[in-house]
């Protein structure tokens, strides 16, 4: 079970994470109260351990813009939200070359009766995405509420979303984000079956800074409920 926890604005949270097992460490460059800068993630990088991907979560459609932040703040993934745009995704997968790794985000709007179709319908263009160029492999599916698409604390309907989740596609692995907390992780994982789990406010003391307590729960708790 991969695990991420996103919205760091801090060395002190992010070493925490990778301390305690974290597969992945985010930075926010989107607009919200986690925003950081490439110059702030340019000084925390370098001091995580080589193993940890480093994630920025972009939600700019400028390819230029992204590959500057990219390569300032030492990342390893860009995760783009905003909606599938298949010709930024392919812009980008040229110029980093596998060198980093590109993850789409899709969002369940939370309170929307035709919520798992839409999904079915973006994963479908993912998939056929993924197959004709590689340019994606990986989709974290985050809950919208209103505009807010990440960092609600809101969690979607995984039962609903269940037979999309475990249809496919194939040779894309899917991440479940949203409303996700120590409390409630080994029951999306048990619903879902994803290949990965990304937190940000369900683990926060305050917006931004991380609970050590929290942390360690949530870590724990997603290991354990993907052990057979």
């Amino acid at each position: 079970m991969w695990v991420k926890i996103c919205g760091n604005t801090s060395l002190e949270d992010a070493a925490l994470a990778a301390a305690l097992g974290a597969d992945a460490v985010g930075f926010v460059f989107a607009a919200g109260r986690r925003q950081v800068t490439a110059a702030q993630v340019a000084a925390i990088t370098p001091h995580l351990p080589a193993g940890v991907e480093r994630v920025g979560v972009f939600d700019s459609r400028d390819a230029e813009v992204i590959l500057g932040v990219a390569a300032e703040a030492g990342l390893t993934t860009v995760q783009l939200h905003g909606g599938l745009d298949e010709g930024l995704a392919e812009r980008l997968a040229a110029r980093l070359a596998g060198r980093v790794r590109i993850v789409q985000t899709l969002h369940w709007v939370v309170r929307d009766a035709g919520a798992a179709e839409q999904l079915a319908v973006e994963l479908g263009r993912v998939g056929a995405l993924a197959a004709r160029t590689g340019a994606i492999d990986r989709v974290l599916v985050d809950s919208k509420v209103g505009a807010a698409g990440g960092g609600t604390g809101v969690a979607f309907d995984w039962e609903a979303a269940r037979a999309v989740f475990r249809a496919g596609p194939p040779g894309v692995r899917l991440i479940v984000a949203g409303g996700l907390n120590p409390d409630n992780v080994a029951e999306a994982i048990a619903q879902l079956r994803p290949w990965g789990v990304d937190v940000s406010s369900g683990v926060e003391a305050s917006p931004g800074r991380k609970d050590a307590a929290r942390l360690a729960r949530f870590i724990r708790n997603a290991r354990a409920a993907a052990t057979p």
